[in-house]
């Protein structure tokens, strides 16, 4: 399946025999809590990128570029089921690929809370992972190195690396989806929080006691400006069955649940009032977020990203009017760009591929340093068995002589 069968070290040799050639090399265990080194010195190889969602799996390869060479999708298993279907899918969808690409490595993009090691998925809200060691389970069916990480770091990455904020040093990503994803990256660097969960934005208090969200508080960010927000809105004012509500009411044949965001963004782009206004209001909280974050922490860009940001300057207009309205210290300090993101929704995808590269080159130079070590093993074990022959065949001295 990969490239790396030739240069791992068959267990005949371990034992002392001759190599096979054929037997999988054991994987590197150990994967660094940050980019060890520059992007820019890692191998120009395709790895394949997967973003697991609650609805999908996603799998590219994609190559050093930032290209996706293929890409293949599959229907996430209902979260009832065990993680162990869930690692099968991704399995099935590596393997497939596999057939037809060089795969250096895979790396992983998951919704939910990641540890530091990226190791573990420490909890995941639309599948059964609760302290789940991932890497590890799928590096022992794979052979090839593996990275796991939030979707939404593996997403900023990528918008850093080829999209909307390349060039930037102090960058901030919000995935505006179902709720809100944030990520943060300073100096080309992930940065990931002592335990590995930070950029949870979206569970910012932003209104005491206001709606409850189902991580358990009130008045969350994200109850405010994410997609769910968006149709909850829409859903309240048509089963109000509110005048401004008549032409939403109208496409979905008043069948309220039918009302979705997609759906929103459509009327709005067609020039219906009340999406129009929806829109507006999601993007005005989200520039209120924004300019807490920015007084928390100065970024030089924000990378507005998800499903939601397919409104465009529906929504990002009013929220760039109000992160300048919010903004501490406004008229008085530099503004962060605001910029939708390019790469839509393969970001986390290319995101994961390009991380799991960097820990493809921990895996070449450690595996190049496994082959070398023992070539100038068997030197010397030859050298012996030399020595040894000819101790053997020497003849001795009579000693009646």
């Amino acid at each position: 399946m990969s490239t790396y069968r030739d240069l791992t070290l068959p267990r005949a040799l371990r034992a002392g025999g001759t190599p096979s050639g054929s037997a999988r090399g054991t994987v590197l265990r150990t994967v660094g809590t940050r980019e060890r080194r520059s992007h820019l010195t890692a191998p120009r190889v395709p790895t394949v990128g997967i973003d697991i969602g609650g609805t999908k799996v996603m799998a590219g390869v994609v190559d050093a570029d930032g290209n996706i060479l293929e890409k293949v999708r599959t229907e996430t298993p209902d979260k009832s089921k065990s993680p162990k279907v869930v690692e099968d899918t991704i399995v099935e969808l590596v393997l497939d690929l596999s057939d037809r690409h060089d795969v250096h490595a895979v790396g992983i993009g998951a919704a939910g809370w990641v540890d530091a090691d990226r190791a573990r998925v420490l909890f995941a809200p639309h599948l059964a992972w609760r302290n789940e060691p991932l890497r590890d389970a799928l590096q022992d069916r794979l052979a090839v190195p593996v990275m796991v990480d939030n979707d939404a770091n593996t997403a900023a990455w990528a918008e850093w690396r080829f999209g909307a904020g390349r060039g930037e040093d102090h960058l901030v990503m919000i995935t505006l989806g179902t709720g809100i994803g944030g990520a943060i990256l300073e100096d080309g660097q992930v940065k990931r929080g002592k335990y590995g969960v930070a950029g949870e934005f979206g569970h910012m208090q932003v209104v005491p006691g206001g709606h409850r969200c189902p991580c358990g508080n009130r008045g969350c960010w994200e109850q405010y400006s994410s997609g769910n927000a968006l149709v909850r809105e829409a859903r309240e004012l048509a089963a109000a069955d509110s005048p401004v509500a008549h032409e939403i009411i109208e496409r979905v044949k008043g069948n309220v649940p039918d009302i979705t965001g997609p759906l929103i963004t459509e009327l709005a782009r067609e020039g219906d009032a009340m999406c129009v206004e929806l829109l507006q209001d999601i993007g005005q909280w989200l520039g209120v977020g924004l300019a807490n974050l920015a007084a928390a922490l100065d970024p030089s860009c924000f990378v507005i990203g998800g499903g939601v940001s397919a409104a465009d300057d529906l929504l990002i207009g009013p929220a760039r009017d109000a992160f300048r309205r919010h903004l501490t210290g406004r008229g008085y300090r530099p503004e962060a760009r605001i910029a939708r993101a390019q790469l839509g929704p393969e970001a986390g995808m290319v995101g994961a591929a390009d991380l799991a590269r960097l820990v493809a080159r921990r895996f070449r130079r450690a595996n190049r340093r496994r082959v070398e070590r023992y070539e100038r093993y068997g030197r010397y074990a030859q050298v012996l068995r030399g020595a040894t022959t000819d101790r053997g065949t020497r003849p001795t001295q009579d000693p009646q002589s």
